[in-house]
C-alpha cells in the first residue's frame, strides 16, 4: 500500500510540474499574443491587418491539431529544446505549444468584450496607446482572462494525462502502466479520483478569483 501511495504522490508531482511549467509559459506568451491579435485588428490602436491575419492563421493551425498528433509531430523539436523526447520536461514543450494558442483565443475574446467607451474616454483624456492597453484594456478584461486561464489549466491536465500514457510520466503514466496494463481497477479509479479532485479545486479557486476581480 505504501508503495502505491508513493507512486501516486510521484505521479501527482510530475503532473503538477508538467502543467505548472507549461501553463506559466503559455500565460507569459499567450496573453501578449492575445493583445496583439486585438490591437492589430482593423480600426484598433495598432491596426495591421496583414500581421493580424498571419497570427490568426498560426493560432488556428495549432488549435486545430489534436494534442496526441501534435506531440508526435513535435518530437524532433522537443529533442532539440530539452535534449530528450521522454519524461516530464519533454511533455512540457507540446503542452505549452498546445495551451498557448488555446489560451490566446480565450483571452482575445475577453479583451474584445471591454467597453469601447472606456477606451475612447481614455483617449480623450490623453492616454497614449500603451497606457490604454496596460491601464484600461488588461484590467477590465482580467475576470475573463482568469476564467479563460482556468479553462486552459483544466484542458492541460487532461492533455498531461494523455502525454503520461505515452512516456511523459505523471498520473497518466501511472494509470496506463499500473492500472490498464496490469488490469488493476483500483489504480485506475484512484487516478481518476485524484484528477477529478485536482480539476475541481482549480475550477473552484479560478471561479472565486474571477468573481473577486469583476467590479462591473
Amino acid at each position: 500500500m505504501s508503495l502505491q501511495i508513493e507512486r501516486l504522490w510521484d505521479g501527482l508531482l510530475d503532473t503538477l510540474l508538467m502543467v505548472g511549467s507549461s501553463s506559466l509559459i503559455a500565460l507569459i506568451l499567450g496573453l501578449p499574443l492575445a493583445v496583439i491579435l486585438v490591437v492589430s485588428d482593423r480600426g484598433n490602436m495598432f491596426a495591421n491587418p496583414l500581421l493580424n491575419r498571419v497570427l490568426g492563421w498560426v493560432v488556428n493551425v495549432f488549435r486545430s491539431i489534436p494534442f496526441l498528433i501534435l506531440m508526435v509531430a513535435l518530437l524532433p523539436f522537443t529533442r532539440l529544446i530539452v535534449g530528450t523526447t521522454y519524461g516530464v520536461w519533454a511533455a512540457t514543450v507540446p503542452l505549452t505549444l498546445a495551451a498557448m494558442p488555446f489560451f490566446a483565443r480565450i483571452a482575445e475574446v475577453s479583451l474584445r468584450e471591454v467597453d469601447k467607451g472606456l477606451i475612447e474616454a481614455a483617449q480623450a483624456m490623453g492616454f497614449n496607446r500603451w497606457h490604454i492597453i496596460w491601464h484600461v484594456l488588461l484590467p477590465e478584461a482580467r475576470p475573463g482572462i482568469v476564467s479563460g486561464f482556468t479553462i486552459t489549466l483544466v484542458t492541460m491536465i487532461n492533455a498531461s494525462a494523455m502525454a503520461g500514457a505515452i512516456g511523459a510520466g505523471g498520473l497518466g503514466d501511472l494509470a496506463y502502466r499500473y492500472g490498464y496494463q496490469r488490469f488493476d481497477t483500483q489504480v485506475m479509479l484512484t487516478v481518476i479520483i485524484v484528477l477529478v479532485a485536482l480539476v475541481t479545486l482549480l475550477q473552484f479557486f479560478g471561479d472565486r478569483l474571477s468573481r473577486r476581480l469583476n467590479h462591473r
